[in-house]
């Protein structure tokens, strides 16, 4: 059974840094597509950033487009995102997730739909 934990989030203010990581255990031979989402007031996914850990395969939202970095720690079976210039409007629980993916032919999906697993989220919280 797939798991997914993630980890640092917390409070800063406007223009600050965090860096989220997720820690996937169990079935850790396969590949997955992996994904940053945080939840919206109206309660959806919002998509962040997503990786194929078999080849880095990365898409990023356009709302955050230049301001986040996604990456994997292979060996460890972790993935960073790393949040820069941080703005109220991103304060949000930041949810991971995966899928099983043998083979991709473009950048995983930033929609939540066909994601599997997903951690349990942990709170990024931006004060002006």
């Amino acid at each position: 059974q797939v798991q997914l934990v993630e980890s640092g989030g917390g409070s800063v203010q406007t223009g600050g840094s965090l860096r989220l990581s997720c820690g996937l255990s169990g079935a850790t031979d396969r590949t997955y597509c992996m994904g940053w989402f945080r939840q919206t007031p109206g309660g959806e996914h919002e998509g962040i950033a997503t990786i194929y850990t078999g080849g880095s395969r990365i898409k990023y939202a356009d709302s955050v487009k230049g301001r986040v970095a996604i990456s994997q720690d292979s060996a460890n079976k972790t993935m960073y995102l790393q949040m820069n210039s941080l703005k109220p409007e991103d304060s949000a629980m930041y949810y991971c997730a995966a899928r099983t993916a043998i083979y991709v032919s473009m950048p995983c999906s930033l929609r939540p739909d066909p994601y599997t697993y997903w951690g349990r989220g942990t709170q990024v919280t931006v004060s002006s």
